[in-house]
């Protein structure tokens, strides 16, 4: 893809400092308060949001930080299969009184926490006062407790998504090349730029087909977001790349059973590019950037 095309979307189309040698970054981000939030969302679903939330979360471990991936797509969740996990407690239980927030929580494969979701239930379809109240109060207990929460939220601009989104520090946007994709990411930044008043947020594209891809798509939805898009301060929004994921077979080889990438084929092309976004995330918590 050539940066030099034209937009991949229009606007028309949517409705309206170093560290001392002797410090390791894990260390750095460790010395900082803890309850570093990172929402992984999405415009649309099937991109590969929660294969991109379980996976970076391993990788995140493995630099020895304490990780909890938190199930934010409260009506449809599906972390659990991705992850093999078959819950007796859910943040459902624990919203309804029936649970402890510490029984919901479980050990993931790669050596993380989650705490897992429920699906299908059309009472989390709406965002009530007693949802945000009671998500709002998950998100404060558990964030001290962790070096990084990951946000694994719905695709969309719902308003319980906006809601999950708005609890982060951080917003990392998954898209993939497909131009459907792309139209519904674009939409997804500018309603988080206007409406949350975000002064930047990451993209890092999945299933791409060549390298250079993601940066190319970015520099385009800069362009429109330069636009038509302002931050609180009048200046456009920074959308930044953080990384790519290549089109790889072993995805869908490890999503079929149902194992993590990172474990299973570590080797694997899409693996070494979730531990470099894994690198990216540690190196702007220590930078503040």
């Amino acid at each position: 893809m050539d940066s030099a095309d034209s937009p991949v979307v229009s606007d028309n189309a949517i409705p309206h400092p170093s560290l001392p040698a002797a410090v390791s970054m894990s260390d750095a981000v460790r010395a900082k308060p803890r309850g570093h939030i990172i929402a992984v969302t999405s415009g649309k679903g099937g991109v590969g949001k929660t294969f991109v939330s379980a996976n970076l979360a391993a990788a995140l471990t493995r630099h020895g930080l304490k990780v909890l991936v938190l199930d934010a797509d409260l009506g449809l969740a599906n972390l659990d299969v991705v992850l093999n996990l078959y819950p007796k407690v859910t943040l459902h239980d624990v919203f309804t009184g029936r649970s402890t927030l510490e029984e919901a929580i479980l050990p993931a494969p790669g050596g993380y926490s989650v705490l897992l979701a429920g699906s299908g239930m059309i009472e989390y379809s709406r965002l009530t006062p007693e949802i945000r109240q009671q998500f709002t109060h998950t998100i404060e207990t558990l964030a001290p407790r962790y070096d990084i929460v990951l946000l694994d939220t719905g695709a969309g601009i719902s308003d319980v998504v906006l809601f999950s989104v708005s609890m982060a520090t951080e917003v990392l946007v998954i898209a993939t090349p497909e131009p459907t994709s792309l139209t519904d990411a674009y939409a997804a930044i500018k309603v988080l730029a206007i409406q949350q008043k975000r002064q930047q947020i990451r993209l890092a594209i999945n299933q791409a087909a060549r390298p250079g891809d993601g940066r190319a798509i970015t520099g385009q939805l800069q362009q429109v977001l330069n636009r038509f898009v302002s931050t609180a301060s009048g200046e456009p929004l920074r959308l930044t790349h953080l990384g790519d994921i290549p089109s790889d077979p072993a995805v869908r080889e490890a999503v079929m059973r149902r194992q993590l990438l990172l474990q299973s084929m570590p080797g694997a092309p899409a693996s070494l590019a979730v531990a470099q976004l894994a690198n990216k995330i540690k190196a702007l918590l220590v930078s503040g950037g």
